[in-house]
């Protein structure tokens, strides 16, 4: 498992899908999770720190954990089938910790409400991962880098997420942000 962080919000000028760009904490490597506008605007909202007359969905969520005396520890973004991420919400309720299946979005809205890790196992990275190459400011599949070019198969499986990811501006991904 990799700590991940919240690098950016996007959206795709092609089909105006939004995209959560999460970032390897400890390395270059990027994971864009596609998620609707709503959970789009959650995350936002937190990040930006803009105050609103009224819950949002994820405050409410939060509100009922605590409630029920339980706390977030953490999520996980932890599988990529049929091209769905699938993540859990870590809680631990009287010492025990419980897994909660959640969308990805729903998961990392909830996360930096509570300021909580955001992990990906590494059999996600290695499906849907991506790095920006340093000399053409491309972004190619994770584990490309400088080797040779990528099968027809594995492009084909890689095709929904190239098609989105091109028509990003990611050249500032690469910049320090503080």
């Amino acid at each position: 498992m990799r700590e991940m962080t919240v690098d950016s919000i996007r959206m795709s000028m092609m089909n105006y899908q939004r995209v959560v760009i999460l970032r390897e904490k400890e390395a270059e490597r990027y994971l864009p999770i596609w998620i609707g506008p709503a959970e789009a605007d959650s995350i936002a909202v937190k990040l930006q720190d803009v105050t609103v007359p009224r819950p949002l969905t994820h405050d409410l969520l939060r509100s009922v954990i605590d409630t029920l005396g339980a706390t977030v520890t953490s999520i996980v973004v932890c599988d990529l089938r049929n091209d769905t991420f699938y993540a859990k919400i870590i809680l631990s309720v009287n010492g025990e910790a419980l897994e909660v299946d959640s969308r990805p979005s729903d998961a990392i809205a909830l996360a930096v409400r509570v300021n909580v890790p955001i992990y990906a196992e590494e059999s996600v990275l290695d499906k849907a991962g991506i790095v920006l190459d340093k000399e053409s400011g491309k972004l190619i599949p994770f584990g490309h880098e400088g080797k040779e070019k990528i099968s027809d198969e594995e492009m084909k499986k890689l095709s929904p997420f190239t098609d989105f990811i091109d028509t990003l501006n990611l050249e500032d991904m690469d910049k320090d942000k503080s």
